[in-house]
């Protein structure tokens, strides 16, 4: 008989007994197969029982082992139900036998034998679980399946994880899996009945695979890598892992989805699943945390499973223990997670393949490359042999002489030499890969300049970022540049306090610390914003992740504008299916543009002007990119928007365009039902209700703390009769209201209305009747005699906090601005600014060009300081706390030399400022009384 393989002779067989019996099983082969045949059962019990209950077939099979595989495969897809169990049990048999025979025989590389195994695995699962689907479509628990779903299992996706996704597959592997459906696949209202089929398909599945029977079993099979595992269904909904995985996925998890690739079941569905969790896989920056994070586990595995001892061959763990084969898969996959956000190249699954691509993209050097892939390839073989022998789940060389015989049998080489070998290979990929997860201490740390403070240092280890050991380990090689960075500003131990402060109130390091290791331009911005703005800092220790927009290469572009805005966060949007996902989203996005506005400001990049105008349009690209996912979402079950839907209009400094950093949104909502009644859906309303609610939404979708936090906090008490009102008002009230019922401060608030989003026509149509109303000619002195009482109310009502107070107080912006909004009343300009309001009291004649001037004048300056002290502290400022870095901001804002220049240009024009107001209204009385 002639056959394929090329045989690599073995020596004697270990047990001639065991060699005697083959011969007897199996008497028709040639002497070449005849010597490996009896070999193999010779030294391995395991491969012995194979031989003998598949002799029959393993002559023909040996001729040509590859068209012998394929038969079987095609074997397997033609099973019945009833014979599924035995009949893929049969199957492993031929398939282990066959596999094993020309690995041994030298006929088929490491690549070619893990191939064989993987390619079963997955037929075997694709099968077995297809199989329980047809049953339970058949059964009509599977609501709305018929026959032609079973070719994609319902939607019901298996995904292979580590070894079996690699094509990696040992000969006593389990395999791994994650099982998940697609729920969109299925009508909401039957989503626990589908779930339950789901998971008892799951099941049966498993089943069919690892039961031992008197045929053997096929697979052990191990679900536990999917999300949750102690708490969660062995199959989950595709939705809930995404979300898992978002807001609670691991580094683990992340490296474990390298090797991820959908193998049985709906392929199609698993592979968009794949698709979207590739930000979570993949970090655009790169991501020097996962060297901690695969160190600690290396130690834990270690401790787990006692294998971090001396390097001795002897009951040496090949897998586990010290140079052995997950060394290299956590070297390989570590490099590939810190690297593969930003170089695509390197998405590879396989362990040999991602070895080549490292050092094919100078990640690795090409030499460590090639002797980690030898090692790679020497230890699976031995890996191999070890589990031949009695077709057990162990990595473990055996410890007795008999045993280290029997590998070294199989593998063809005298016990001596391979031990030694073997030795030199561990220790060699020990050496290439020990330094990488834990480099030793650095030498080089700077010496503390004398305006360091030693103790506060000394501190940093209490704190909560620093009390884990890989937070600390990083630190500590990153501090000795932290330190001279410090060191070199103008006053270091002022600097170190505001870092003493922020390092104080961050709650976890890791992440952040290994950014700034990977990234130390980014240290000198951390000094800088630490020093400068604790609320920045503050926010800044809450939200490190916004340090990745730094590195993304356009952080200090030119300002895109509003539309840019709004359409780059649709677009993100639309890429999450999920609505709290959506939402989160947008915070994400919105936290990275605020803190840009806040660096660029801090920097003096950019004026508070400009910075003003930033912070404006970006909550106003945030609304118009959130309202048609809010509205879509509570379409669902209340159907569209009766009428010409909603429009959002911004009131105060929202609506003028120029906000702060801890500025509030003040809005109102306008709808147009025209003359629909109730809504279409689900679940109708009528239209009052539909809009009160749809806006309730909207405030949620913007007010809610989320797991990333709040977008902005929501004012609409300047709606129709303010906070006793129904929050969204409709247009024919609107409009009714401001006619007939709205008091003057209503009418002056209008100046500065401006609709942001929602409905084109409806829009057009509010702006429409805004300019109306203001274009009304006005009872100057009634208007006047009305701001006056209300300037008092205010001013009892509304005191100044000190001199950085800038907003509220006589002479000071809100009384600016209300003179602003007068002028827009009294003259009918439209425009929303402060500037045009100004003019309008010039030129309604109330006030004269040099007063208008002053007081814009005035309220240029006030709004730097305001501006500036906003992004300073969230809760205001005093000259004895504001730090050195503060100052000089402030003082840059605002165009002052010191602090002293400011404050006592702040006293005259407040005061100033106070006594034009209250004398032009004064004046105007007086004119009154003399007519």
């Amino acid at each position: 008989m002639k056959s394929s393989l090329t045989v690599l002779r073995l020596p004697r067989p270990f047990d001639p007994e065991l060699g005697a019996d083959a011969r007897a099983l199996v008497p028709a082969l040639d002497s070449d197969l005849a010597a490996l045949v009896y070999g193999a059962a010779g030294s391995s019990p395991y491969l012995k029982e194979l031989i003998g209950r598949e002799a029959s077939w393993l002559e023909e099979a040996l001729d040509d082992p590859q068209l012998a595989l394929t038969q079987v495969f095609e074997a397997c897809r033609a099973l019945a139900p009833d014979q599924m169990k035995p009949g893929l049990r049969q199957a492993k048999r031929r398939v282990a036998l066959l596999t094993a025979l020309a690995d041994l025989g030298g006929g088929w590389s490491l690549e070619r034998v893990t191939g064989a195994l993987t390619d079963f695995g997955a037929l075997a699962a694709d099968v077995a679980i297809k199989a329980e689907i047809a049953t339970l479509i058949r059964r009509k628990k599977l609501p709305g399946m018929v026959e032609d779903d079973i070719a994609t299992a319902a939607g019901l996706s298996i995904l292979a994880m580590g070894k079996m996704g690699a094509h990696e597959l040992n000969y006593s592997s389990d395999i791994d899996m994650i099982c998940l459906f697609d729920e969109s696949r299925f009508d909401p209202d039957d989503f626990f009945e589908v779930r339950q089929g789901m998971v008892r398909a799951t099941r049966n599945m498993c089943a069919t695979l690892s039961d031992r029977t008197a045929d053997g079993y096929v697979f052990r099979t191990d679900l536990r890598l999917r999300p949750d595992p102690a708490v969660t269904p062995v199959c989950l909904a595709m939705e809930t892992a995404e979300r898992y995985y978002e807001s609670l996925g691991r580094t683990w998890e992340r490296a474990a989805y390298i090797k991820a690739r959908a193998c049985a079941g709906d392929l199609a569905a698993g592979e968009r699943f794949l698709k979207t969790l590739r930000p979570f896989v993949w970090r655009r920056h790169l991501d020097f945390a996962a060297i901690q994070d695969a160190h600690d586990m290396r130690l834990r595995i270690r401790e787990n499973k006692g294998t971090g001892g001396a390097i001795e061959v002897p009951g040496h763990d090949m897998k586990l223990g010290r140079g052995g084969i997950r060394e290299i898969e956590f070297f390989t996959q570590t490099r590939q997670l810190i690297a593969g956000g930003r170089d695509e190249g390197l998405r590879v699954r396989g362990t040999v393949e991602g070895l080549a691509a490292l050092a094919d993209r100078g990640w690795i050097p090409e030499d460590v490359a090639v002797k980690l892939t030898d090692h790679y390839r020497a230890h699976r073989e031995v890996e191999h042999r070890i589990q031949m022998v009695h077709d057990a789940q162990t990595h473990q060389m055996p410890k007795s002489e008999d045993g280290l015989a029997r590998v070294a049998c199989l593998m063809g080489r005298d016990v001596e030499d391979l031990k030694e070998e073997i030795k030199e290979r561990l220790s060699e990929v020990h050496v290439l890969t020990e330094d990488f997860f834990a480099p030793g201490p650095d030498a080089n740390h700077a010496a503390l300049s004398h305006d360091l403070n030693g103790d506060i240092i000394a501190r940093w280890r209490t704190y909560p970022a620093l009390r884990s050991v890989r937070g600390a380990r990083i630190f500590e090689r990153l501090k000795p540049e932290l330190l001279s960075r410090l060191d070199k500003t103008a006053k270091p131990a002022e600097a170190l306090v505001a870092l003493d402060g922020f390092l104080a109130g961050l709650p976890a390091g890791v992440q952040l610390f290994s950014l700034l290791e990977a990234n130390p331009q980014l240290i000198d911005l951390l000094v800088d914003i630490a020093g400068t703005s604790p609320a920045l800092a503050s926010h800044l220790s809450r939200n490190s992740g916004v340090f990745d927009a730094v590195i993304g290469g356009s952080f200090f572009d030119a300002w895109p504008g509003v539309e840019a805005l709004g359409h780059e966060l649709a677009t993100i949007l639309a890429q999450e299916t999920d609505y709290e996902t959506q939402l989160d989203a947008a915070r994400r996005w919105c936290k990275e543009w605020h803190f840009r506005i806040g660096v660029h400001y801090l920097r003096g990049l950019i004026g508070a002007p400009d910075a003003g105008r930033q912070y404006a349009e970006l909550a106003e690209a945030v609304i118009v990119a959130i309202c048609p996912v809010v509205v879509a979402q509570f379409a669902i079950k209340h159907g569209p928007p009766p009428g010409r839907g909603a429009a959002v209009l911004a009131m105060g400094s929202l609506g003028a365009g120029r906000i702060n950093a801890q500025s509030d949104l003040d809005v109102i909502v306008i709808y147009d039902p025209q003359t629909e009644d109730t809504s279409d859906g689900k679940r109708p309303l009528a239209t009052r209700p539909y809009y009160s609610r749809l806006t309730q939404a909207l405030i949620t979708a913007l007010a809610a703390p989320m797991s990333q936090g709040r977008l902005y906090e929501v004012d609409m008490r300047l709606r129709p009769s303010g906070s006793k009102g129904p929050v969204a008002t409709s247009f024919t009230s609107f409009i009714h209201y401001q006619k007939n019922e709205a008091w003057v401060w209503e009418h002056l608030a209008l100046t500065r209305a401006r609709v942001v989003a929602g409905a084109t026509g409806l829009a057009r149509d509010i702006e429409t009747f805004r300019s109306s109303v203001l274009s009304t000619p006005n009872d100057q002195n009634r208007v006047l005699a009305e701001v006056a009482e209300m300037r008092a109310r205010l001013a009892v009502a509304k005191k100044p906090a000190g001199i950085w107070d800038a907003k509220v107080g006589g002479g000071r912006m809100m009384d600016i601005e209300l003179m602003s909004q007068v002028g827009a009343l009294l003259s009918g300009n439209p425009a929303q600014n402060v500037s045009a309001g100004l003019r309008g009291t010039v030129a309604s004649g109330w006030l004269s060009v040099a007063e208008a001037t002053q007081l814009q004048e005035a309220y240029d300056l006030f709004w730097s300081v305001q501006t500036a002290t906003r992004l300073l502290s969230a809760t205001g400022i005093n000259t004895s706390n504001l730090g050195e870095g503060g100052a000089q901001f402030l003082c840059l804002s605002t165009g002052f030399d010191n602090l002293e220049a400011l404050q006592n240009s702040l006293d005259v024009r407040y005061q100033a400022c106070d006594d034009l107001i209250t004398q032009a209204l004064e004046r105007e009385s007086a004119d009154v009384g003399q007519d």
